[in-house]
């Protein structure tokens, strides 16, 4: 039974929260607060004049066919980023698992993506994937394929998500790796001596025992594809062609940076907040049901 501590002053523990504390409550709370009350304001572009407006800013966005558009184009993409990520990533941890000889390499090489800033991550795609020097290109139009993300808004999309897959694989690959490390040799030699072949012991004994960190990661996936994809988005196609991967935490930019529309960016970006919010209660709620820790 591991010692208990204790603290013989009643002030010492809150200081050494206080330095936590206080990072939390600048750069998130205060902007959050910020954000909400800008949200029932309407501002002119130079922050002179500043109205009272209520719920108008929401009203407007919600009947706006271009947020709404930006909408379905952000659920689109944040599955596509968020189930993509995971498969890819349990796959290769998988396999991982199983390499003897040369496996710090191949891990190696596996964790490098996640050393990438986002930013840079995209700039490398776009080089990879340019309509006139792109060896990407290049490849799939010898075989008949004719990609241009500057044109194509399929082409565009699929430009992001390889983009904001590859950036998070290694970090869904660490945990998953750690979590099959964990799993007891001798339950899956037990397995092995019943009769049951290599998916057989994956799907009944290793996939269920990997369930909390799959669920964490589900999560974990699930913000970064609504929030942290920005850098990606702002160095590939910002938003084009059109508005056609224009996800909403781009749009907050746009509008609010671009356009001058404080009072609409702070209102979507309440909006992306909710909308977090409610998608990481609904899977704690729901999801989490299924996880199994034992």
């Amino acid at each position: 039974m591991g010692k208990r501590v204790l603290f013989r002053s009643r002030w010492l523990p809150w200081l050494l929260l206080a330095p936590q504390v206080a990072v939390i409550v600048v750069f998130f709370f205060w902007p959050a607060v910020e954000a909400m009350v800008q949200s029932f304001q309407l501002q002119d572009p130079f922050g002179l004049h500043t109205e009272w407006v209520g719920l108008q800013n929401f009203q407007t966005l919600l009947t706006d066919p271009h947020y709404l558009h930006s909408f379905r184009i952000t659920a689109v993409f944040a599955s596509m980023v968020t189930f993509s990520g995971l498969a890819i990533a349990l796959l290769l941890a998988v396999y991982a698992d199983r390499v003897v000889r040369g496996a710090t390499v191949y891990k190696t090489i596996l964790i490098v993506p996640y050393a990438v800033a986002p930013v840079v991550a995209g700039v490398l795609w776009v080089f990879m994937f340019s309509p006139s020097i792109g060896i990407l290109t290049y490849a799939l139009a010898r075989i008949g394929i004719h990609f241009n993300y500057l044109l194509d808004s399929g082409d565009a999309m699929a430009l992001i998500v390889i983009a904001s897959v590859w950036k998070q694989v290694s970090y869904n690959f660490l945990f998953f790796l750690a979590g099959l490390q964990a799993i007891p040799r001798s339950l899956i030699e037990a397995a092995a001596i019943d009769g049951a072949g290599a998916w057989r012991r994956f799907w009944n004994v290793k996939f269920p025992l990997l369930s909390p960190t799959t669920f964490f990661l589900l999560v974990i996936n699930m913000v970064y594809a609504f929030f942290d994809t920005f850098a990606i988005v702002d160095a590939t196609t910002q938003g084009g062609p059109g508005q056609d991967t224009m996800i909403l935490v781009y749009k907050v930019y746009n509008d609010g940076f671009k356009n001058s529309d404080i009072g609409g960016s702070a209102a979507q970006s309440v909006i992306l907040m909710a909308i977090v919010i409610a998608l990481t209660v609904v899977q704690f709620r729901f999801i989490e049901r299924k996880v199994q820790y034992q």
